[in-house]
């Protein structure tokens, strides 16, 4: 993968890069050498460069301006905008346990503060040209789990339905915008919502693990996927590589990380065919 990546000195923003998919894509833009700026609402344990680091609740327009004030000041811009801040502290029970404030928590976590800091940080990638800005959305949007997520879902959704829109405007400005749609990912996050399903339920974690994955339409290798494995797509997308098929075009290209028993078309670049794992990628 490292032939086609060119990344050293590109100035990167990841949201919610101190655990899980996030500190996965913020390891792996650095170890290409990407000069990467994080956020989260507090520091993580270790920090041991605060000059990258930005504590900031980006749900909030307060917390999205102070992050986007710090791409300025410490970067000077940004080349690749990656959007991984994003999950759901919902209680299970279904529609009817989601009064207000939990759809609005969820929004402003999973769709605004993707669409805060585009509009903050866009004009001046546009003058730049060779940039890049990934949306992390999710399969859920396609396959929600209503007992306990729905409200994450729609904003997950809605996420994917701005991303697309956005490509279709900028993408001939030179700015690529990518949607990468992760399966079940076994963060410590996930594993909190599989606890937390099992005490509801009355079955034992693996038990509820096993339904989870049926509820997602099966995942082959019978494992969900390692946040590392997202990241490595992450970071091959940030590249500023031109996809060689006329199936790929920019104003309309995604990245779907879904389970699937199919192989990528023939018209998929080496590379791209490369990516499987326990997992395929699909541009569409």
């Amino acid at each position: 993968m490292r032939d086609c990546l060119r990344l050293s000195g590109a100035r990167a923003l990841v949201t919610g890069g101190t655990q899980g998919i996030g500190l996965a894509v913020v390891r792996g833009l650095r170890d290409e050498g990407g000069r990467t700026l994080t956020t989260a609402r507090t520091p993580p344990a270790g920090l041991t460069d605060s000059d990258l680091f930005v504590a900031a609740d980006v749900a909030t327009v307060e917390g999205c301006r102070t992050v986007a004030d710090a791409v300025r000041d410490r970067l000077g811009g940004v080349d690749i905008l990656v959007h991984v801040v994003g999950g759901s502290s919902a209680p299970a029970g279904g529609f009817a346990v989601l009064d207000d404030d939990e759809w609005y928590g969820a929004l402003n976590q999973n769709l605004l503060s993707a669409v805060r800091l585009d509009r903050a940080l866009l004009p001046g990638m546009l003058d730049r040209g060779e940039v890049v800005i990934i949306h992390i959305t999710s399969i859920q949007g396609r396959l929600p789990l209503p007992d306990a997520t729905i409200a994450y879902a729609a904003a997950k959704a809605a996420l994917s339905n701005y991303s697309k829109g956005l490509s279709k405007e900028v993408s001939p400005k030179g700015i690529r915008v990518v949607r990468v749609s992760p399966g079940w990912v076994e963060t410590e996050a996930a594993v909190r919502l599989v606890t937390e399903l099992a005490k509801k339920s009355g079955m034992d974690c693996e038990g509820t693990r096993q339904d989870l994955m049926r509820s997602l339409g099966g995942i082959p290798i019978g494992r969900p996927a390692k946040p590392k494995e997202i990241a490595d797509l992450v970071v091959f997308l940030a590249c500023p590589w031109r996809p060689r098929s006329p199936a790929l075009s920019m104003s309309s290209m995604a990245a779907l990380f879904r389970p699937s028993r199919k192989s990528p078309p023939e018209s998929a670049s080496s590379s791209t065919r490369s990516l499987r794992g326990p997992l395929f990628v699909w541009a569409i």
